[in-house]
Formats: C-alpha cells, structure tokens, sequence
C-alpha cells in the first residue's frame, strides 16, 4: 500500500468516526424525542364530558304542566299569640348543584413519564458519553472486519446498566430507544465506511 492509499484510508476510518460520534448526538435524542411526544398522545386523557342536567333531589315533585312553577300552598291559621308573619313558614333551601368538571383546570401528572420523564433522565446519567464510546465501539469494530465486537459492546452496555434498571423501571424505555438509535446509527456508519475502505484497498 503507497504512502497515498494509505492517506485516504486513514482519512475514511477517522471522517467514519467523526461521523459515527457527531451524527449519533443528534440523531438519538431527536430519536427519543419523537418517542416523547407519541407517548404524551398515547397517554393523553379524553376531554371531560357535559354531565347533562343535575338530576333534582329525592322526594322532589316537579309542578304539573300549564300551571306556574311556584304556587302558594295554603298556610295554616295563626296559633294562639302568634302573628300571621311568624305562622307561615319558611321555604326550603334549594338543593346544591355540583359544579361541572373543568377539564382546563384539572392538574395535570407533575412527571408525565416517558423516554424524556425526569426519573428515567436522572436514572440514566452519563448517557451522552456512553453513547460516544458506544458507537466509537461498534463502528470501529466494523472497520476493523469484527462485526462480532459489537455482541461485546452490547454486553458490556447491558450489565453495567442492569442495576439502575433494576431499580427504575420507568428508565428501560430510554434505555432501549436510545441505544437502537445509536447503535443503528453507528452500525449505517461503519457499514458504509467499511464499503469506502473496500473500495480503496
């Protein structure tokens, strides 16, 4: 191999890598973002319904038709030593509505969960730079011709993780969606950096 070839093949493997990190840090959390926003539709809450009239209380006569709601019922006569203000008695008070449901006003979950919830965030910490060396890992292992490196890499990545995923659930969704982002990203990239390599050798 000249002194040129050998250039350019150096040239492809780091323009591979440089590709393989910058790419992944852009490509995965757009990945989990996306992932965001179809769970917050997913878990949506339909708005509330009209409850429809307030069914009146128990033992309540509705006033027949073609006469006035409110009739005078005949008030007995006074006792003896009370005036006629004092004999008649007081109407009842109307029974309470229940106020409708107001769907603007009702709270909404402080942590909506999901890939971008802030449990999963705190849980998985030092994500960015184990993603780095991850794809640094996978596409090197490409353009070396050991694709079975990668088997490594993901176990590695797995059982260091398995702890906190243990402990947090809610995380494993991050978890498997950001390493299939990045892991398919920096399997495309050192595919194609290994055809470019094929090509020059």
């Amino acid at each position: 191999m000249s002194f040129a070839s050998g250039m350019a093949v150096a040239g492809v493997v780091v323009a591979t890598l440089v590709l393989s990190v910058l790419g992944g840090m852009l490509v995965t959390p757009w990945v989990l973002r996306a992932a965001a926003r179809r769970s917050e539709i997913e878990g949506e809450t339909p708005p509330a319904r009209d409850p429809g009239p307030v069914p009146p209380p128990p033992g309540h006569v509705a006033p027949a038709a073609g006469t006035p709601a409110a009739t005078s019922a005949p008030v007995p006569p006074p006792a003896a030593g009370m005036s006629a203000r004092q004999a008649v008695p007081s109407p009842p008070a109307p029974p309470p509505v229940p106020a409708a449901p107001d769907p603007a006003g009702a709270a909404a979950p402080s942590d909506p969960g999901g890939p971008l919830g802030e449990e999963a965030v705190q849980t998985l910490r030092g994500g960015t730079w184990i993603g780095i060396l991850e794809r640094l890992a996978i596409t090197g292992c490409l353009l070396a011709g050991y694709p079975a490196g990668v088997a490594f890499v993901v176990a590695i990545k797995g059982l260091g993780r398995y702890p906190e995923l243990r402990d947090h659930p809610v995380a494993a969704e991050r978890f498997m969606i950001g390493t299939l982002a990045s892991m398919i990203w920096a399997g495309a990239t050192g595919i194609l950096g290994a055809a470019i390599l094929g090509l020059l050798r």
